[in-house]
């Protein structure tokens, strides 16, 4: 019996192992035919060994790499403005993670107004051995401590400014590295044409030896106001974001053409437009600045009309050239006999296209040179001798702009005009309390809607004495000057305008500047 229990047990666990055993087998055999069944033509994927695949930008990646630098300035800020509770941040309360590492805590909640230091991080390149670097002017302007930080080095080395060009935003900094450094290849961008490569390297945001690549999408962008007028930038569509200023733009060569210096945009990042001092700017300051520590430009004293209409120079009996629209007294141009209506046709032999032209001229002239000027007047050609004067002393004291102020409101009835304004005389007692010293002239008392001197830019309160090279000294003489036009003529007017310095018209002063108004009569 013992036996016959035996073997029953023995069969119940050899079935019950097999049963076990026939589970795995068939789950074993069930999976791999699943695993198969799907693609079983197909063969495996195989990562390959490492080849580096060598192309134009990343050989100038790292050709650049040792020579483009990151610059933090460090400002000492006596305030903090508190932005206050409520401040909604448009990232929501979380926000992402790299805005607040680069801006530090939650910029959008309470901040204390206390004593800080406010740091901020540009670009630079190395351009001397010995440790030169170029930048932007803005990176480091009233900094109190500016540091310079290498390429896959993490040692902060302490800058030295050496020299900066506000007019350009260029300055000169110099750090010991305790050995020589690469510097970059500077290239000539009068070479650069619109549609070349362009590649920007730099660090936005402060992500460092960031590179972009684009083209050269115009040139001689002139965008600088009057204080930055020699300002004539390359333009190109290589992203470029805060963080990239004084950084080298690249031809495709790995030439520095351009020093990335401003951006256009609505939202503060990079939008598509971006620019670039020319290098060819940039290496004359830099020379400068290294041989005494300053720039010295070349100024003549003149005024002009940035945006000048070809109206006005065919009104004149000229075709091209620069319009003189002021003379500072007793300045170069004064001195040498230019008036205001001549028009500069040759500046030291060389024609003369326009005005940024006729001041990048003049301040490559060495200060204290003598230089010939041809100019057109009254339609005859006139050849004087200019001295060349210091354009720091010259701009700095000159506080006069052209007259763009806001106009005094003449409520007068006047006299019609064809123009599409009414104009009056004004009498020796009026021109006492208007501090109004020009001779003849007559004040404008209303100007119709859309009518061709509002296209000029007339303004009540304005005072027009001239019209086509003709004095106007009553509006009779306006009336008849512009009966004597046709459509489709020329028409110049000299304006004198109160820019409101010393009370305005009303209040018994006026700083009364002129400009020049010009248009074609409509057909």
């Amino acid at each position: 019996m013992d036996i016959l229990k035996n073997r029953k047990t023995g069969v119940a666990l050899a079935l019950a192992v097999g049963l076990l055993l026939g589970t795995f087998l068939n789950s074993g055999v069930r999976a791999a035919s699943a695993a198969a069944s799907p693609a079983q033509d197909a063969a495996q994927l195989t990562v390959p060994d490492p080849v580096q695949l060598s192309n134009a930008f990343s050989r100038l990646a790292k050709q650049l790499e040792p020579s483009v630098v990151q610059v933090t300035s460090t400002i000492e800020e006596k305030q903090v403005r508190s932005r206050g509770r409520g401040t909604p941040n448009p990232f929501g309360e979380d926000g992402p993670d790299m805005f607040r590492r680069f801006f530090g805590g939650d910029p959008f909640g309470d901040v204390p107004q206390q004593p800080r230091r406010a740091e901020g991080t540009g670009s630079g390149f190395v351009v001397d051995q010995n440790g030169y670097i170029l930048t932007n002017n803005h990176v480091v302007d009233g900094a109190t401590r500016v540091k310079v930080q290498l390429h896959d080095n993490q040692t902060e080395y302490t800058a030295k400014v050496v020299g900066a060009d506000p007019e350009l935003d260029l300055a000169v900094i110099k750090i010991d590295a305790g050995r020589p450094l690469v510097p970059v290849r500077v290239g000539n961008s009068d070479g650069v044409q619109v549609g070349d490569w362009a590649v920007a390297i730099g660090s936005p945001f402060g992500l460092e030896a960031t590179v972009t690549a684009g083209i050269i999408s115009a040139k001689g962008r002139a965008i600088g106001d009057r204080d930055h007028q020699l300002q004539r930038f390359l333009q190109t569509d290589a992203a470029i974001n805060p963080g990239n200023s004084g950084g080298p733009l690249l031809n495709i060569n790995g030439e520095v053409v351009g020093v990335n210096t401003m951006i256009v945009t609505n939202t503060g990042a990079y939008q598509g437009v971006g620019f670039a001092l020319p290098i060819n700017l940039a290496v004359n300051s830099y020379n400068q600045i290294i041989k005494s520590g300053k720039v010295s430009r070349g100024a003549i004293g003149i005024l002009f009309d940035r945006n000048q209409k070809p109206e006005l120079l065919k009104a004149y009996g000229g075709a091209t050239g620069v319009f003189v629209t002021q003379v500072s007294p007793n300045k170069p141009a004064d001195r040498a006999g230019i008036r205001e209506g001549d028009i500069i046709t040759a500046f030291n032999g060389k024609p003369v296209k326009d005005g940024e032209e006729l001041v990048g001229m003049v301040s490559q002239t060495p200060v204290g040179a003598k230089a010939p000027v041809t100019l057109l007047r009254d339609g005859k050609t006139l050849n004087l001798t200019i001295d060349i004067g210091d354009r720091a002393e010259i701009v700095a004291g000159d506080s006069r702009r052209l007259g763009r102020g806001s106009g005094e409101g003449a409520s007068e009835e006047g006299t019609p005009v064809k123009l599409g304004l009414s104009v009056r005389g004004l009498g020796a007692g009026e021109r006492d309390s208007m501090n109004f010293q020009e001779k003849g002239g007559v004040l404008v008392t209303s100007v119709e809607d859309g009518a061709f001197a509002e296209d000029l830019g007339i303004r009540e309160g304005d005072v027009i004495v001239e019209m086509n090279r003709q004095p106007v000294a009553s509006a009779a003489d306006l009336k008849r000057i512009a009966a004597e036009l046709k459509p489709g003529d020329p028409v110049a007017l000299k304006v004198m305008r109160n820019t409101g310095g010393a009370g305005g018209r009303r209040s018994g002063g006026g700083d009364w500047q002129p400009f020049f108004a010009a248009g074609t009569l409509p057909r």
